[in-house]
């Protein structure tokens, strides 16, 4: 895939002063001439990609590696790499004291899955019979961290070892709410409140709606 092929993008563009800088320093390579400069992503590191840049034969491209001829270089990204990378451009660092070249990149690499809200603040004050200590656990654990995100979790019942809870807000419908009861308030309540074993969700999450006590999930 080069620069010329009528469906090419230009993934990858140097400017003159970075391509000063690769060209002097291809310079000092065997055989200088006939090598390439390549750039590919090698990861991600802080939510941007992170890349490798190397001098190698230009004629050991691929058919789907991206190849640019920009002045006296040869610019190749390989295929793993070019729909991450249209748009880039190689510059020099204008910060004087850390010097080398960066690369600035439009495309950023995908955020990780959003994990299920932390249960945070003070132990909660467990005085009081099960449903007391339950509420305070929500009130003062659960709730304020499931706050950021929307969301609010109530208690409707206790039955014996079982506890009945409604989500709504944010958490009402969401697709997390799964993981938010089992991974977070679930565990909060059992570990404050070791009388409970089962949590049970009565939110009706299809319909969107939270009526005052729905039957409980299967």
């Amino acid at each position: 895939m080069t620069e010329n092929d009528p469906n090419s993008e230009i993934v990858l563009s140097v400017t003159d002063a970075a391509l000063a800088d690769v060209l002097e320093l291809r310079t000092g390579e065997t055989d200088p001439e006939s090598l390439a400069l390549w750039v590919e992503i090698n990861g991600s590191s802080g939510g941007a990609y992170t890349y490798d840049m190397y001098f190698r034969e230009a004629n050991d491209t691929a058919p789907d590696d991206w190849t640019r001829v920009q002045g006296e270089l040869t610019i190749i990204v390989p295929t793993d790499s070019v729909s991450k990378m249209v748009g880039s451009v190689l510059d020099r660092n204008r910060d004087l004291l850390t010097g080398g070249m960066s690369i600035r990149n439009p495309n950023l690499p995908p955020a990780p899955p959003q994990a299920s809200p932390a249960m945070t603040g003070p132990p909660p004050d467990l005085s009081g019979d099960v449903a007391q200590r339950v509420m305070q656990v929500l009130e003062s654990q659960v709730n304020p961290s499931i706050a950021a995100h929307g969301g609010r979790a109530d208690l409707v019942a206790v039955d014996g070892d079982a506890v009945y809870l409604r989500l709504s807000g944010g958490c009402a419908g969401c697709g997390m709410a799964a993981v938010t009861l089992s991974q977070g308030i679930e565990v909060a309540i059992k570990e404050s409140v070791p009388e409970i074993v089962n949590i049970v969700d009565v939110t009706d999450h299809a319909a969107g709606t939270n009526p005052y006590f729905e039957p409980a999930k299967k």
